[in-house]
């Protein structure tokens, strides 16, 4: 039988609220973006620059916010997006600050890593079934933006300035992983 002594419990309720404290703290939500934005508000772009960095994070090969994502998506939205389109990103990324409020007590961006994650699968997963959706849009830009920029097209893909001959009917074993050129 374990018996549960009165230290136990405020020890393990310190532990508890330690880690509820850790998963939210992560970021300071207030503070400003590193960049200016130009069609964003300061508390947009700093959701879109945690999203972009969960949809495309840092491994072995920069992730989306080192390779100025988030600045591409503002421009975008800011000079090339249909008006209505670049409504719904803004709408978007509101709604994922209030959505990160509700259930976690902080913004999105203030939030752990995994439960930015849990929170963007869950918009990925209600992409597939309604079009036009603001996450599937901005999966897209964020895409776009990173394999056009010169960190993912030069370190995440295979760069080739000058393509050598043409070879066709090569093995997929021989060529890796795609080329950006």
């Amino acid at each position: 039988m374990l018996r549960l002594t009165r230290r136990d419990a405020f020890l393990g309720l310190a532990a508890a609220s330690g880690w509820s404290a850790l998963a939210v703290a992560q970021t300071p939500a207030s503070a400003p973006p590193a960049w200016t934005p130009r069609a964003l508000t300061a508390a947009q772009a700093r959701a879109l620059t945690a999203a972009a960095e969960r949809i495309i994070p840092a491994t072995d090969t920069p992730g989306a916010v080192e390779a100025g994502v988030p600045q591409y998506v503002d421009r975008a939205i800011a000079t090339w997006c249909a008006p209505d389109q670049a409504q719904r990103l803004k709408a978007g990324l509101d709604q994922l600050d209030a959505d990160a409020r509700s259930a976690h007590g902080a913004p999105f961006a203030a939030l752990a890593a995994p439960l930015q994650t849990g929170m963007l699968s869950t918009l990925d997963a209600e992409s597939r079934t309604r079009r036009p959706h603001f996450f599937a849009e901005l999966k897209e830009l964020v895409t776009a933006g990173y394999f056009t920029s010169e960190p993912g097209a030069t370190r995440a893909l295979r760069y080739d300035p000058v393509p050598g001959d043409y070879r066709g009917c090569v093995p997929l074993s021989e060529i890796g992983r795609a080329w950006a050129t």
